[in-house]
């Protein structure tokens, strides 16, 4: 496991002041993956902005895991959406 591209739950959770339940609770639910290796498990670095912004749903505006998991969802489909957008506005730009 190449050790720059990841960061320990225990190290993550103590910087943000969180418990590593929390972090067991997202990966159970599906919102997170975590890897384990040798009894340590650990988050992967393109994993982080989607956790802490997880972490601020649930500890700033008290949302609890299934709301945070449709709003999740929600985010996704936007994204997609946004994605579409642009690739549709591409393909009228080239046929202008």
């Amino acid at each position: 496991m190449e050790q720059y591209k990841y960061i320990e739950v225990r190290d993550f959770c103590v910087s943000h002041g969180i418990s590593t339940q929390f972090i067991v609770q997202l990966h159970d639910t599906g919102l997170i993956k975590v890897v384990k290796k040798e009894n340590t498990e650990y988050l992967q670095y393109d994993e982080l902005p989607k956790v802490e912004k997880i972490v601020r749903l649930h500890d700033d505006l008290n949302i609890n895991l299934e709301g945070i998991d449709v709003i999740n969802s929600l985010l996704e489909r936007v994204e997609q959406m946004q994605n579409e957008i642009i690739n549709l506005k591409n393909k009228l730009d080239f046929y202008e």
